[in-house]
């Protein structure tokens, strides 16, 4: 059985703004294109980008500590690399991130946004090279979300949970609710592209806010315990052919382990 692509979505900014894609070309050993390539360390994270490695979350000005975040809106232009943000009553900002000015005029615009007490030390925003993505995890590399697993947790909490919440990469209808728990190590393809299953993702307090209203609102880690016995969401995969996936294209439902 295979389900089918239903949304794909990068994050340019780690934290911020999903943006809607019609398709994405994916590889392996190579980060998902503009997806969580820059990050804004709240105080000093340690973060060295000349020699990236994994820093946690909490670091930089995310949603599970910032829900204030989620009401900026980013949007990368690839063509000529300017990144524009809004904000309810703020000027629309727009700057090039791969520039000192371009960052140093971010900073300061997210500065006038952001609670003073939100703020633990001077925000920065670093880059991520080469293949190094912000991803939660320091080996997901992208991560697929099962539409119907999410409508099987709002049927629970009797909510419509936003599927947006869980800040996925591709979004796949047409999968058993849950089934891609158990996957791990097993191979699949999306569109064009091959893949292995790399675990299940575990989710924390960013799932917590609407990413409409930036209110933390629901309880959503709790509630995947107090359902399933796990606060898992989604699956991290990591491409071992590549390919081109765009809406429609099939996503098959693995079924054997893959090959060593």
């Amino acid at each position: 059985m295979s389900g089918h692509v239903a949304g794909i979505f990068r994050h340019p900014v780690k934290g911020f703004t999903p943006e809607s894609l019609t398709h994405v070309d994916l590889a392996p050993g190579e980060g998902f294109p503009h997806d969580r390539t820059y990050a804004v360390e709240n105080g000093p994270s340690g973060f060295d980008p000349d020699a990236p490695a994994w820093v946690t979350k909490q670091k930089f000005t995310v949603l599970a500590a910032i829900p204030k975040v989620a009401a900026v809106r980013t949007r990368l232009d690839d063509a000529s690399g300017v990144m524009t943000a809004e904000a309810p009553g703020h000027p629309t900002f727009g700057g090039r991130l791969a520039e000192p000015q371009g960052r140093e005029a971010f900073v300061a615009w997210l500065t006038a946004i952001l609670e003073p007490g939100d703020i633990r030390g001077p925000l920065k925003v670093v880059d991520a090279r080469g293949q190094f993505r912000f991803t939660d995890h320091p080996l997901g590399q992208v991560s697929i979300i099962n539409l119907a697993s999410v409508r099987d947790l709002s049927a629970k909490m009797g909510v419509e949970l936003d599927p947006l919440r869980f800040r996925g990469n591709l979004y796949v209808e047409g999968w058993p609710a849950w089934a891609e728990n158990g996957w791990e190590g097993r191979a699949l393809m999306a569109g064009w592209a091959r893949a292995t299953v790399f675990k299940p993702i575990v989710r924390c307090a960013a799932t917590d806010v609407d990413p409409t209203t930036a209110q933390r609102d629901l309880e959503v880690t709790k509630a995947l315990f107090d359902n399933y016995g796990h606060m898992n969401c989604g699956i991290y995969v990591r491409m071992t052919a590549p390919g081109r996936v765009g809406l429609g294209d099939a996503v098959t439902e693995p079924q054997e382990q893959a090959a060593p």
